[in-house]
């Protein structure tokens, strides 16, 4: 699991992808320390498994199916990618609940300014925007983002400037893509919850919740 706390940010320095079997190496330095074969670090929000560590870099093997839900096969040598190891037991809860499973990707309509902040407007399909609520939170690339509002197929976030120096978000512009990863507690209780009828009283009762 992880928070969406970006620890650093890594380059690719290498990505070959094929039916055979692809893998890509990273180079890093924060998120390295104390990582073994077999640790998970999320690359841009993607969970991927340890299987070499060089010196400064660690290399991972992908699944076709991450290839297909993620902007992975935009990738190249010198991408700028978000690092973040994943949560230890013992750790600070600081971002919000991620698992590194992307549910697809989101176009980048327009990032603005207001104020201080840097916002930017993102458009998804609608199995995915389903999920994103207002206030809610949302990971982008696997950062944690809350949220400020939700209209149609889109929907905006409020960025600060750490996030911004820390991240990759601030290279983002319209038309790019980016990784997004939906609320798991909302899937869960859409699971929980069958129908299109949405969450009414008489479906609490049935499930037992009144």
């Amino acid at each position: 699991m992880f928070t969406g706390i970006v620890e650093e940010v890594g380059a690719v320095q290498s990505i070959a992808l094929s039916g055979a079997g692809s893998r890509i190496a990273v180079t890093a330095k924060t998120v390295l320390e104390g990582t073994r074969i077999g640790d998970s670090i999320a690359v841009n929000g993607v969970c991927l498994t340890v299987t070499g560590i060089g010196n400064g870099s660690f290399t991972a093997d992908i699944l076709a199916e991450t290839v297909r839900r993620t902007t992975f096969a935009g990738l190249k040598k010198g991408s700028r990618v978000n690092l973040e190891r994943a949560m230890p037991s013992a750790g600070r809860f600081g971002g919000h609940i991620v698992t590194g499973h992307i549910d697809g990707t989101g176009t980048v309509v327009s990032q603005s300014k207001l104020h201080n902040d840097t916002v930017i407007t993102v458009s998804c399909i609608p199995r995915l925007v389903r999920h994103i609520v207002e206030k809610g939170s949302v990971a982008l690339d696997g950062v944690s983002l809350t949220v400020a509002g939700v209209e149609g197929a889109t929907f905006s976030v409020h960025i600060i400037g750490h996030t911004l120096d820390n991240t990759t978000i601030a290279e983002r512009r319209g038309g790019d893509t980016m990784n997004i990863e939906t609320d798991i507690i909302a899937k869960y209780v859409e699971r929980m919850l069958p129908g299109k009828g949405g969450v009414t009283e008489d479906k609490l009762k049935e499930e037992g919740y009144l």
